[in-house]
C-alpha cells in the first residue's frame, strides 16, 4: 500500500478544515483566515508530520490551537473604538525635540551672562527669586527683572508668540523659558 504525499493529502482535507473553522468562529471571514493560517502552519511544518498518521486530526489540532490562541489574545486586547486610549499613547518624534533644543541652545548662548545666570538659577534649578538674588548679591526685584527680560529675549529669538504652546522635550528648558502655555 503506497502512502500519499502529505502535501497532496493536505489539499483533500481543506473542505473539512474550513467547516471546522466555521463551526468554531461562526464567521465566514474569520473562518477563512483561520483556515489559511492552519494551512500555512501545516505547510511550513510538514517535516513534523508523520506520514501514514491522521492528517485531518493533525490539521484540526493546528486549527484548534490557533483558534484558542487568538481568543486568548483577543481577551488581552483593549477595546478602543473611538481611539481614546491609543491617542494618549502617541509619542512626539524625537527629532522635533532635538531641533527645538538646538535652537534653544543657540538662543540661550546669546543671552547676557546675568540673564543666563538668572534663568539657570530660577528656571532650571528652581531657586526662588529671593534665594537667587541673594546668591548673586542683587535685590529680588533685580532678579525678577533679569528673569523676565531673559525670557522675553528668548521668546523673541525663538520667534514664539505668547499663544504658542511649547513642545520642547526637556523639562528644565521649559522651566527656563517659563511660558504660561507649557503643557503639563
Amino acid at each position: 500500500m503506497s502512502v500519499m504525499d502529505p502535501r497532496d493529502e493536505l489539499v483533500t482535507h481543506l473542505p473539512a478544515v474550513r467547516a471546522f473553522a466555521l463551526s468554531l468562529t461562526r464567521n465566514r471571514t474569520v473562518a477563512d483566515d483561520m483556515m489559511q493560517d492552519t494551512v500555512l502552519k501545516a505547510w511550513t511544518n510538514m517535516d513534523k508530520f508523520t506520514p501514514g498518521t491522521n492528517m485531518r486530526a493533525w490539521l484540526f489540532t493546528i486549527l484548534r490551537n490557533n483558534f484558542y490562541s487568538s481568543r486568548r489574545k483577543l481577551n488581552r486586547e483593549v477595546a478602543d473604538v473611538d481611539n481614546t486610549y491609543s491617542d494618549r499613547l502617541a509619542v512626539k518624534p524625537d527629532h522635533d525635540g532635538r531641533l527645538q533644543m538646538s535652537d534653544f541652545k543657540v538662543a540661550f548662548d546669546q543671552l547676557k551672562d546675568e540673564h543666563r545666570e538668572a534663568l539657570i538659577l530660577v528656571g532650571a534649578s528652581g531657586f526662588s527669586y529671593d534665594d537667587a538674588a541673594e546668591m548673586c548679591g542683587v535685590a529680588p526685584g533685580t532678579m525678577k527683572s533679569r528673569v523676565n527680560r531673559a525670557r522675553a529675549k528668548l521668546t523673541e529669538m525663538l520667534h514664539l508668540d505668547e499663544d504658542d504652546v511649547l513642545e520642547l522635550t526637556d523639562v528644565e528648558t521649559l522651566s527656563v523659558v517659563g511660558s504660561p502655555n507649557i503643557p503639563s
